[in-house]
């Protein structure tokens, strides 16, 4: 019924707004339709009538609370309800990634979160990373690691996400290997400039593995129940899917690396941390192989 080809997309957002504001607000007023999508009145009240029409099951109108409000037969159609998201908005509405009237609540809750330090990018670099990306090209940029302060030549071929900071998936012409470079380190940079490498050859970046992760061994019978809960586990086990080269990084975000830490700090643990170190080596491997042979062609 929501896929219905013949009914306008437009519409069928206003219906997913209905069973929004029923599933998290439990309650619905014409004028919410008429502020939100900037309709009229009589364009409301075909809304409300039509979904009635099509999902009287899941609407019933309150005389008392002058409101529509759901059913206990409510089945959302339009709507996909999902936890996860509407926090995901709300933490983007904190942050200013997303405006406020993008965020379905007439009045929202009470929220907040802990100040995160965000590193600064160079929109004018980024710009130029991004043009280097899409044609495959190289480009010169003043790298600030926190040894020494030196121009390289990089080819960026993709950008990563840690959990805390951007990062560049970069072939490095001096090395002739691929790496990570963090953007926010990045201080002058040059023209773009044709690049010779092949992004297949980065077998960390092409490679997946699945991480097997599982509460932390010290932990009691009870604190084990409650991370499986908090990490919605199946059997005491969660899977996450990682990129190779990604892996370091949600080790070290969740504190897997320090061996050292209370069991109720690290929570989790890898069962197949071996199986993964292996997967890191042996593609390392057939990355410079690779990455030889290649150059063996070209000479």
């Amino acid at each position: 019924m929501s896929d219905d080809p013949k009914r306008p997309w437009t519409q069928n957002r206003r219906f997913e707004f209905i069973e929004w504001k029923l599933f998290w607000e439990g309650q619905l007023n014409r004028s919410d339709l008429e502020t939100q999508f900037e309709i009229s009145t009589p364009q409301a009240s075909v809304d409300l009538k039509r979904y009635r029409d099509m999902a009287g099951d899941n609407i019933a109108y309150d005389a008392t609370e002058k409101a529509f409000v759901p059913t206990r037969r409510l089945v959302p159609q339009f709507l996909v309800p999902s936890a996860d998201r509407l926090l995901l908005q709300l933490r983007a509405l904190l942050s200013a990634a997303l405006p406020r009237r993008d965020v379905w609540f007439k009045s929202l809750p009470a929220i907040d979160m802990a100040p995160d330090l965000v590193r600064h990018v160079d929109p004018d670099c980024l710009r130029v990373i991004l043009r280097a990306i899409r044609t495959r090209s190289a480009i010169n940029v003043e790298y600030r690691s926190l040894t020494n302060i030196r121009w390289r030549k990089i080819a960026p071929h993709a950008l990563t996400f840690d959990g805390h900071r951007w990062h560049l998936r970069a072939w490095a012409c001096d090395r002739h290997d691929f790496r990570d470079f963090v953007l926010s380190r990045i201080g002058q940079f040059g023209e773009i400039e044709a690049a010779s490498y092949d992004p297949e050859d980065d077998i960390e970046w092409g490679t997946r593995i699945k991480l097997r992760l599982s509460p932390h061994p010290g932990l009691t019978e009870d604190q084990r129940l409650a991370i499986q809960r908090d990490f919605d586990m199946d059997d005491g086990r969660r899977e996450v899917e990682v990129r190779l080269s990604m892996a370091y990084y949600f080790i070290k975000r969740m504190n897997l690396d320090l061996p050292d830490l209370p069991a109720t700090r690290v929570q989790l643990c890898i069962e197949n941390i071996d199986e993964v170190d292996a997967a890191i080596a042996a593609a390392k491997e057939e990355g410079r192989r690779r990455i030889a042979e290649r150059m063996l062609q070209s000479r």
